[in-house]
C-alpha cells in the first residue's frame, strides 16, 4: 500500500478528512523552511505539498509568487531541495510528500533524471500545474518508471472528458481546484460543482480528491469535505504567515538568532490547529 493510500485509509478510519499544508522549499531560507515543515508535521499535517522554487510561477498568485522569489534569493537550488526532502523523508518514513513543480524544472534536469531524483529523496507524488493532462504522457511514463504518483488538476466545471482523463491518469490523489484563477487566500474557495465532479471521479474509480486554492479558514475545510472531497490543501494562507516575518527571519539567521522564526512557528500553530479540527467535526456542522 502506498503512503497516500495508507494516509487516506487512516483518515477514513478516524472519520475525518485530510489536511495538507503547502510550503515553498527555501522560503524564507532553506534552514528556516525545514523548521517550518517540521512544525507543521508536529501540528498534525496528514501529508505535505512542497513547492520547488521557480522564476515564472504562472499558476500562482502574488503571495506564492513572492515565496518563489524569496527562496531563489536565498540561494535555494534544486540540489538543496532534494537534500531537504531526503532529510524530511528520513525523519518521517510514513508521511506522504508531494511536489508542486513547474515543467521547466524537470525539463532542465531531464525528465527521467528528475523523477529518479524524486524517488531517491522519497517523494511520493509530483504535480506540474502548467502541464496540460493531454501533454503529460512523457512525464507520466517517467514517473511510473520511478514509482512516483502523477497528480493532475480537476478544474472547476471541467468537462466529463477532462474529468475522465484526470480520473484515469492521476495517482495518489486528484487536485480539485476550488475556483478559476491563480492560487491565493484573497479569493474565496468555492465548492460549486464539486459534489458532481467528485461523483464523476468516483464513477471512474479515481484516486481520492483534495480541494485546493483559497483554503484559508476552517469553514473552507468543512465545506470541501461536505461536498465530497477527501481533504483540503491550504497554501497561500500559510505562506502569508511566513512572509510576515521572512525578512526578520533571514536577518536573524545571519546572527544566530531565531526569535522571528519562533514567533512564526507559534503563528502557524495557531492557524493550523482549527484547520485540523475542522477535519474532525465537519460532519456535525
Amino acid at each position: 500500500m502506498t503512503r497516500y493510500a495508507s494516509m487516506f485509509e487512516r483518515c477514513a478510519a478516524q472519520e475525518r478528512g485530510a489536511i495538507v499544508p503547502f510550503v515553498m522549499l527555501g522560503d524564507p531560507t532553506p534552514s528556516s523552511c525545514e523548521a517550518i515543515i517540521e512544525a507543521l508535521i508536529a501540528d498534525g499535517a496528514d501529508a505535505l505539498e512542497i513547492g520547488i522554487p521557480f522564476s515564472d510561477p504562472v499558476a500562482d498568485g502574488v503571495v506564492i509568487q513572492e515565496a518563489h522569489l524569496r527562496a531563489l534569493q536565498a540561494g535555494t537550488a534544486i540540489d538543496e531541495c532534494f537534500r531537504i526532502l531526503t532529510r524530511i523523508r528520513n525523519s518521517h518514513p510514513d508521511l506522504p510528500i508531494g511536489l508542486l513543480v513547474y515543467a521547466n524544472v524537470p525539463f532542465s534536469i531531464g525528465v527521467d533524471r528528475f523523477y529518479e531524483l524524486c524517488a531517491q529523496a522519497g517523494v511520493d507524488s509530483v504535480l506540474i500545474p502548467d502541464l496540460p493532462i493531454r501533454e503529460g504522457h512523457p512525464f507520466g511514463e517517467a514517473a511510473l518508471k520511478s514509482g512516483i504518483d502523477s497528480v493532475y488538476i480537476a478544474p472547476p466545471s471541467a468537462s466529463p472528458r477532462t474529468l475522465s482523463d484526470v480520473a484515469h491518469s492521476a495517482r495518489g490523489y486528484v487536485y480539485a481546484v476550488s475556483r478559476v484563477g491563480v492560487t491565493g487566500a484573497d479569493h474565496e474557495a468555492s465548492t460549486v460543482g464539486l459534489h458532481e465532479a467528485v461523483a464523476k471521479l468516483r464513477e471512474e474509480a479515481a484516486a481520492p480528491v483534495l480541494l485546493g486554492f483559497g483554503i484559508s479558514r476552517p469553514e473552507h475545510v468543512r465545506a470541501a469535505l461536505q461536498a465530497g472531497a477527501d481533504g483540503a490543501i491550504s497554501g497561500s494562507a500559510i505562506v502569508r504567515i511566513i512572509a510576515e516575518h521572512a525578512a526578520q527571519i533571514t536577518e536573524e539567521e545571519k546572527n544566530g538568532s531565531s526569535d522571528a522564526l519562533n514567533e512564526t512557528l507559534v503563528r502557524l500553530g495557531e492557524f493550523f490547529a482549527p484547520m485540523y479540527q475542522a477535519t474532525l467535526n465537519y460532519g456535525n456542522n
